[in-house]
């Protein structure tokens, strides 16, 4: 249950245009956007960030949302590994692939590039940091020095949301949840804290 309830949207007509884009992309608004709301100059400067960051340049946007699930699922957040597995399946990604994600060293789901990537985003998410320019060479077989940038962006990105909804025990929305439960469930994903109240 949270710790800080969310807002309610009609608080927060000012950010309609946030809540549209949020419904557009993910079929609801989420519980993190809302109880950011409680200080919206926050909102504002995380949704921008958000923005530029989740904008694919070199880096598929359903491999940017495998590496932040990996990040997700390293880190502990239930919330995010939740939402990203969920969005990884919107943007087309397979749902073994997603259930297989920590797999990524053998299963044949995956391609070297890949399993680049998913290291280097599992080796960021450990306390401390584990990466070492092993990682950083297997990247660089496969990405540009701009790709590389745009997957380390998404990864301390993730990290920021990994902290924030685990933190607040930010209360996960139905979809989300239903695909977690339906796909990651026998990876030992649970919801935790992340409950609603009531």
């Amino acid at each position: 249950m949270a710790h800080i309830p969310p807002r309610r949207r009609e608080e927060l007509p000012e950010f309609e245009d946030v809540w549209q884009q949020a419904e557009e992309a993910f079929g609801y608004v989420p519980n993190s956007l809302l109880i950011l709301g409680h200080r919206p100059d926050i909102l504002r400067a995380t949704r921008a960030l958000s923005k530029a960051i989740s904008t694919s340049v070199d880096i598929a946007p359903g491999l940017k949302r495998l590496i932040a699930h990996v990040v997700s699922r390293t880190a502990g957040c239930q919330y995010c590994a939740a939402h990203t597995a969920h969005t990884a399946h919107d943007l087309g990604v397979d749902d073994e692939k997603i259930a297989h994600a920590f797999e990524y060293e053998t299963s044949p789901l995956f391609s070297e590039a890949e399993r680049a990537a998913l290291r280097f985003a599992q080796c960021a998410g450990t306390v401390p940091n584990s990466v070492t320019e092993k990682e950083f060479a297997e990247l660089r077989k496969h990405y540009s020095v701009g790709a590389i940038v745009e997957i380390a962006a998404t990864i301390a990105w993730f990290g920021w949301w990994n902290r924030w909804n685990d933190t607040m025990a930010t209360p996960l929305e139905d979809a989300p949840k239903a695909f977690a439960e339906r796909t990651l469930g026998e990876a030992g994903w649970t919801q935790g804290k992340h409950r609603a109240r009531g």
